[in-house]
């Protein structure tokens, strides 16, 4: 008798970014531009740092498991009753549990390929079943993900814009795809990368959904407040998805600190409005130098570019000595492409420069190749 489920036996467990500690020890590096989890390159919001700093003393008390003055802070935000938002532990704690929650036995969700792994793991870890339909030049291919849909379909997981390839669905595009889908389909709609957006036909999923009954949108403050660390995200869904949610979900899952950091880290529009600034700009620097190097950009909206053309595990190997972390891709069913994070000027030069260096054989010469 396996000790384990058959769904948890064959699960592949996420694998996260390299951590800086870790190459330091390796390679002698103290600091390394990690370029790989897509964090802020500007650090955390200083609103939220010194909320931190205040609620100290009060880290020996249980939070509040109902996070209300974050809830009610959300819902002021996007005016929506506070039984509309659900709090995480990061938007991935709610990812489970959307699965864990809504996928009965025999039902299964439809996914993209090469998205987000962790849509895959969360259905699998549940024992369900995930229906992936491959992208169409790197974008969702919405129209025969909605043929996939069928009467075991219970959820629809779309990334906008996407993990890993920084592509975006367009707000028509969006809208023809929901009108096909029956209500009873949760459709979820994660948008932890909303804010890098600077496209006008980009849709606005707290007001898409509601227009459409079941749509649950995603957010997270990890990445434009730089609280990854803080592990904090939330749910925007109909009051009864929300309370099915509410009783899967474990008490005390957002830690104090975690709360009062992202209430505090609301009101910072200058932290904010400076971090999508350093971002669009070094976007922008990626994607027009990455290609002088041999790699084929994706167009990005995000704060990352997919980078492809190399062995995405070699490149990460060749690129470790010289202080540079990115993200191989193998694990996302593209063992030829790395995701780069947009990080500061100087991390996006320090980048630029080891790559020039490998190219000019300072390195493997089979990692880089420049072009004329």
């Amino acid at each position: 008798m396996s000790l384990v489920a058959p769904y948890i036996e064959t699960l592949s467990p996420y694998v996260p970014g390299k951590p800086i500690e870790e190459v330091a020890r390796e390679y002698g590096v103290p600091d390394c531009a990690k370029l790989a989890s897509n964090e802020n390159p500007l650090g955390a919001s200083p609103r939220a740092l010194a909320a931190i700093r205040d609620a100290l003393s009060r880290i020996h008390l249980y939070p509040d498991g109902a996070s209300f003055a974050l809830k009610e802070k959300l819902a002021a935000r996007h005016g929506v009753d506070p039984r509309e938002i659900v709090i995480g532990a990061g938007t991935n704690e709610i990812l489970t549990l959307l699965a864990r929650t809504f996928l009965a036995e025999g039902e299964e969700a439809v996914i993209s390929e090469n998205t987000f792994l962790v849509y895959r793991i969360a259905i699998q870890a549940c024992g369900r079943r995930a229906v992936a339909v491959p992208m169409k030049d790197h974008r969702y291919d919405l129209e025969a993900m909605a043929a996939a849909v069928g009467p075991k379909t219970k959820l629809v997981f779309v990334a906008n814009p996407d993990n890993p390839n920084g592509s975006y669905v367009t707000k028509a595009e969006l809208d023809r795809f929901l009108a096909k889908l029956p209500e009873r389909v949760l459709v979820v709609l994660d948008e932890a990368y909303f804010e890098f957006v600077d496209k006008s036909d980009y849709p606005d999923g707290a007001e898409l959904r509601r227009r459409r009954p079941g749509l649950v949108v995603l957010r997270t403050f990890s990445k434009i407040y730089g609280l990854a660390g803080a592990r904090v995200g939330y749910a925007l869904c109909d009051p009864d998805v929300a309370g099915y949610l509410e009783r899967v979900r474990d008490p005390f899952n957002v830690s104090s600190l975690g709360q009062v950091a992202a209430i505090a880290a609301l009101d910072d529009a200058a932290h904010v409005s400076a971090t999508r600034e350093v971002t669009i700009e070094g976007r922008a620097v990626l994607m027009r130098e990455l290609p002088r190097f041999g790699f084929t950009v994706v167009p990005s909206v995000a704060n990352f570019v997919l980078a492809e053309g190399k062995d995405g595990d070699e490149l990460f190997r060749s690129l470790l000595p010289h202080g540079v972390i990115v993200r191989p891709m193998r694990a996302y069913g593209m063992p030829n492409a790395a995701r780069v994070s947009i990080g500061s000027p100087q991390e996006n030069e320090r980048l630029l420069r080891a790559l020039e260096k490998l190219a000019d054989g300072s390195g493997p010469l089979h990692a880089v190749s420049r072009k004329a």
